[in-house]
């Protein structure tokens, strides 16, 4: 059984109760029941197939599902019903999403991604001959400081490192000063360093955001995990504190003990 967290005590900022979505029958999604509160960082795990990215698609509105109901609480107590908003219009909603490989403006230099995707509705043009005010740098500075990227703000997003860059794009939500973040596998690819650095990174930026982290390196998860979610046919099957999923038959049977024989 979920938890459902008592929003008078922890206020909830994202509730997803019995959605389901299928695809030629298939149920990628099966009655799954979510729950998030404020400024919470949650990491989520599961078998390939388990629905992690059809989860982000439905939150983000990329995809309707067909039962069900995704609900954005607002701080200012308002509602919205994410099933009942376009794709494009979730980003200025306040939920951000970064994607497991990071999609920077390569030819432009880390200072001007974050000025580019400072949270208004510029256009790509007029962002880049927009003058931004004091507010605006301070803005700017506050993000490379957090993501440690302030020596290479001259530097051309193209010529950072892997890990650079999934650090920049990280950087790119915070300039949108999101509510809620979705953060798909941040420590693909990267270095042991790159991977703890990344871990520092995530961890700060709980109880300033609300952050669900999908992730398959469990040596990484037991970095930032402190509620851990595990998806398996569309549906969780345990959620917890690291150490009871880890131990825990069931996730043994289907994902961590998969995890060990492909390895």
């Amino acid at each position: 059984m979920i938890r459902i967290p008592d929003k008078k005590h922890t206020p909830l900022v994202l509730s997803v109760d019995g959605v389901t979505k299928s695809f030629d029958g298939f149920k990628a999604i099966n009655d799954l029941n979510f729950y998030l509160s404020e400024g919470e960082l949650r990491t989520v795990i599961g078998p390939n197939g388990a629905g992690k990215s059809t989860f982000m698609d439905l939150i983000t509105a990329r995809t309707k599902p067909d039962a069900g109901r995704i609900v954005y609480h607002k701080e200012n107590g308002e509602d919205v019903d994410l099933t009942r908003v376009r794709e494009h219009d979730v980003s200025q909603l306040g939920i951000g999403r970064k994607f497991q490989n990071p999609t920077v403006y390569r030819s432009h230099t880390v200072y001007d991604n974050l000025k580019l995707s400072l949270s208004g509705k510029r256009t790509l043009l007029s962002s880049l001959f927009y003058r931004e005010s004091n507010s605006d740098r301070e803005k700017i500075h506050e993000v490379l400081n957090t993501v440690r990227l302030s020596e290479f703000k001259d530097s051309l997003a193209g010529a950072l490192s892997h890990g650079q860059k999934q650090w920049l794009e990280i950087g790119m939500l915070l300039a949108q000063d999101p509510k809620i973040m979705l953060v798909d596998e941040p420590a693909a690819g990267m270095s042991d360093e790159e991977t703890d650095r990344t871990g520092e990174l995530l961890l700060s930026l709980e109880g300033k955001h609300s952050l669900i982290v999908i992730e398959h390196d469990m040596e990484f998860v037991r970095q930032i995990a402190r509620r851990v979610t595990v998806l398996h046919q569309g549906h969780v099957l345990k959620e917890g504190e690291f150490s009871f999923v880890k131990s825990d038959p069931e996730v043994i049977e289907v994902y961590l003990g998969r995890q060990t024989r492909n390895h």
